[in-house]
Order: structure tokens, then sequence, then C-alpha cells
């Protein structure tokens, strides 16, 4: 199943280190980021989820529920929780799915239907796909999928400020530019009309190009 923006996030059931969820339902009207690995006992995804972890006010503070994915069971993910305390000072209060067998990894695209159903005696390189990240809006729709290769860690101050953009721009008729920070000038989107302009952002824009129309952060 190929997935894109815009497309509404597969609902399933699964086991996580915090019990049983129905995927939708915990969502229930908040945004969610959906943030997979491959393998526990991992030193890359150990310095991820424990920076993640030391981020759970912000994207609290967002409205934003964190899980995370592995294909391990749920009782390696609770002992895998006490090295990432160790190694970056920060435990992960958010739910981890335990995909024993790789059910949510293929409903996401993340491995090939013909990967077999366990995750029993696959290595992290068997799994190197499962390294994905997915914003979801309230709506269930994806929002942003990225997928990260074993080598690098990914920079969850980036999803942050692409999570301000999202929130932002869903509700306001207005693009980010690029490296856009939360409160700097934004775009007005070249399908509102010069009319509809004047009246959504009376304070005024900069018509840098007739197409690019700059204009205050609307949220401000």
């Amino acid at each position: 199943m190929v997935l894109r923006i815009n497309d509404v996030a597969p609902d399933f059931a699964a086991q996580t280190t915090q019990g049983q969820i129905s995927f939708h339902d915990w969502l229930g009207d908040s945004w969610g980021v959906l943030f997979s690995h491959p393998k526990d006992f991992t030193p890359v995804c150990t310095t991820e989820l424990g920076a993640l972890a030391g981020l759970q006010d912000e994207f609290a503070a967002r409205d934003v529920k964190v899980i995370g994915l592995s294909v391990d069971p749920a009782d390696d993910h609770a002992r895998w929780l006490t090295d990432i305390g160790d190694v970056t000072g920060h435990v992960p209060a958010y739910p981890i799915i335990a995909d024993t067998d790789l059910a949510v990894a293929k409903l996401y695209d993340m491995l090939p239907a013909a990967e077999g159903t366990s995750s029993r005696g696959r290595t992290a390189a068997d799994n190197a796909t499962v390294r994905a990240v997915f914003v979801i809006g309230p709506d269930k729709r994806i929002k942003l999928q990225l997928t990260y290769p074993m080598s690098t860690g990914r920079n969850f101050a980036e999803l942050l400020r692409v999570i301000d953009s999202l929130q932002l721009t869903a509700g306001h008729k207005v693009a980010t530019p690029a490296d856009w920070q939360k409160g700097d000038d934004v775009i007005i989107l070249p399908a509102v009309s010069n009319i509809d302009a004047e009246r959504l952002f009376p304070n005024g824009w900069e018509t840098v190009k007739p197409y690019l129309r700059r204009v205050s952060d609307p949220s401000a």
C-alpha cells in the first residue's frame, strides 16, 4: 500500500509499552507523530528516542501525541527504556508499538508484504526502511512523511518547525518560505486574490513578485 500526503493514515490495533491501543481512537482530535525504528538496542535510535523524550513538553504544547514503533516485543522495549535513560537522561513517556508481526510496518509501506510475519531473527539491516516519520493531522490524514537512513539521526527541532508550519497553514491561507521559523513572515497563497487578501490581511503585504506576496505571520 503506497501512502502519500493527504491520504488517510491507516488505522490499526497494536500492543504498546502502555497497553493495547486502537490508533485512530488513541489520536482522538489531536495531531500525531508516528516514528519508527528498525530494532531495539540500536545506537542511533537510542539517541533519537531520548532526544524526542526531552522535547515531549514541546510536542504537548502543540497538541501533538507521539508514538514510537519497533518490530521487537514490548518486553524488549521496556528494557530498552532503561538504556535510553542512561544514555540521554530522558526516559520516553510516550508509548512504543511492539510490531512483532510486522503488520504496521507493512501497512505504512515501510516493508513489502513478502517480508514474512515475524520479527524473530531479523536484523536492523533487514528492517532498514523501518525508519520513518509520519505527521498526522486531526483529520487523520498524513501531512508529512520522511524516511531516514540508519546512519543519520533525526532532527526533532526540524520536526517541530514543520508542525508549526502545518498548524499555521491549516488555519490561514498562507504558506511558509524556505527556512521559515515561527513568527517569521509568510507567503499569501497564490489562489487568494488581492481583493480577498485585503479582507484577510488588512494591515497589508509586500508584493515581491506578482505571484509572491509576503505578509506578517497572521498568528503572531
